[in-house]
């Protein structure tokens, strides 16, 4: 099979991962990499232009992580994972939106 990219987490989303149950950090990490493999918009969904949410859902809980593609190395593509959260409501929260931005604009600026 075809890894169509690599993962690379920001620390606020391993700080995130820490937080969590280990079956539901299991779950989000077989999901992640599943992603790797597949075009599911169930697990990697668009959400606008620049940010992209892994999705998650465990025991009723939704969870997510949001992020941005890296490809400016023709040889490989990043997925950067830059925040986590539980979503509670039908939309994903406009801080946590704005957040994933400020985390890819500094990810471009240093890199």
């Amino acid at each position: 099979m075809v890894e169509y990219f690599k993962i690379v987490y920001s620390d606020e989303v391993e700080i995130f991962l820490d937080t969590l149950d280990d079956k539901v950090r299991s779950k989000i990490m077989y999901n992640i990499d599943k992603a790797k493999f597949t075009q599911d918009p169930e697990l990697l969904k668009k959400l606008d232009a620049e940010i992209w949410e892994f999705r998650t859902k465990y025991s009723r809980m939704q969870y997510r992580l949001l992020a941005f593609w890296d490809k400016r190395d023709a040889s490989k593509t990043l997925v950067i994972a830059t925040n986590g959260f539980v979503k509670k409501t039908q939309k994903t929260p406009m801080s946590e939106l704005n957040r994933a931005r400020q985390i890819m604009e500094f990810y471009f600026k240093t890199t």
